[in-house]
């Protein structure tokens, strides 16, 4: 079985927050219109990760999640995609946005270089660099 690849999904944690996904344990993720946001979404498979991040405030990964579904067309908006979301952790201390900008390693992410884009896919190198913040947690 292949790896599980990695996405970043970003929301405003006054409208859906880290504290709701562990609660509610399972979500379907919606709401996403931007284009590009959606392709990120489509090319999600079942098992692979999220790191859900927090767009408001302090900028941060604040959790991650698992892919539970395969991408399927949003019923509230045909040229849109869901998945579902199960919430596996927090990320205790959050991964600041400011963080991973000082860190100068990751200039062409797109979390780094389009800041409006709220679903993306993450390169390798930043999910081995995360997980190196959290050596004690199993990302």
């Amino acid at each position: 079985m292949p790896s599980p690849r990695y996405h970043l999904a970003k929301t405003d944690p006054e409208t859906y927050s880290i504290s709701d996904l562990e609660k509610e344990i399972k979500t379907v993720w919606n709401g996403v219109t931007n284009a590009q946001a959606v392709q990120s979404i489509r090319a999600m498979q079942k098992g692979d990760k999220v790191f859900i991040y927090h767009s408001m405030g302090d900028s941060a990964i604040v959790g991650l999640a698992r892919v539970d579904s395969p991408s399927r067309p949003d019923p509230e908006n045909p040229k849109s995609a869901v998945v579902d979301l199960t919430f596996l952790r927090r990320l205790d201390p959050p991964t600041t946005l400011h963080a991973v900008k000082a860190s100068n390693l990751f200039p062409l992410f797109a979390l780094v270089r389009q800041s409006r884009l709220s679903t993306m896919a993450c390169p390798d190198e930043f999910v081995d660099w995360v997980r190196a913040r959290y050596p004690k947690i199993k990302i």
